[in-house]
């Protein structure tokens, strides 16, 4: 009763640990983004850059940046920590370059609301995936079957488009993200489980799920904007 009594506190006291760091992580490279982003859409040499010769520098980014996230998600518990620092900040120094339009194209106070009511969003759905009995493992296939759908749906609509098409596309991506947000949470919760106690692992899976949560938070920004959003 005693040892286990010590090692369900000691799997809280990880959980908490790993999800200080996550969250940590996670805001760290919102910040970088955000930063970026503002700053490439002050400068003139910049815009012109990104948007002024045509699709190519976008479509070459956004090639960049996908590549990137997925050798992050799938090699980063074997990368050296230095290089999972990296590539992270990396990544979100990208998303910034890329995700400039929004400053851009939306008034302060469209992106301030999206954001405000996206992070109120993200905390609840995050918390309750941390504290919910209900185990989400089985939303997963679901979730990526709805990732693919709605990559599917973005390519048409490029060539539907329509005013009711965006609206309910960006819908049920909030929907989406939102649900993803509680499943990754109570995923990085299972993780930190079954982490080691090396400081190098420690780090190593605080960043995995710093990127996991910056994606889906990002997404739930992105698609709340485009429904909500008053553009300049």
């Amino acid at each position: 009763m005693v040892n286990s009594s010590l090692l369900t506190a000691e799997l809280r006291l990880r959980h908490r640990t790993v999800l200080r760091n996550v969250y940590m992580w996670m805001t760290l490279g919102l910040s970088s983004t955000a930063i970026v982003a503002w700053w490439v859409s002050k400068s003139p040499g910049f815009i012109e850059a990104l948007y002024g010769r045509g699709v190519v520098p976008i479509i070459l980014l956004s090639l960049g940046i996908v590549v990137l996230v997925i050798m992050l998600s799938r090699n980063i518990m074997r990368m050296s920590v230095g290089g999972a620092i990296g590539g992270f900040l990396l990544y979100s120094v990208l998303n910034g370059l890329l995700c400039s339009f929004v400053f851009i194209m939306y008034t302060s106070y469209a992106v301030f609301q999206a954001f405000a009511v996206s992070a109120g969003m993200f905390a609840a759905m995050s918390l309750w995936g941390l504290a919910t009995k209900r185990d989400l493992s089985g939303w997963g296939h679901y979730l990526f079957m709805g990732l693919i759908g709605l990559i599917i749906a973005g390519v048409v609509g490029m060539f539907i488009g329509g005013e009711t098409y965006r609206f309910l596309y960006s819908a049920v991506g909030v929907v989406l993200f939102t649900a993803l947000t509680a499943y990754d949470t109570q995923m990085i919760k299972r993780m930190s489980d079954d982490a080691s106690v090396d400081g190098a692992d420690f780090t190593r899976l605080s960043i995995l799920g710093a990127l996991k949560l910056y994606l889906d938070f990002i997404n739930i920004f992105l698609f709340m904007l485009r429904l909500f959003g008053r553009r300049n």
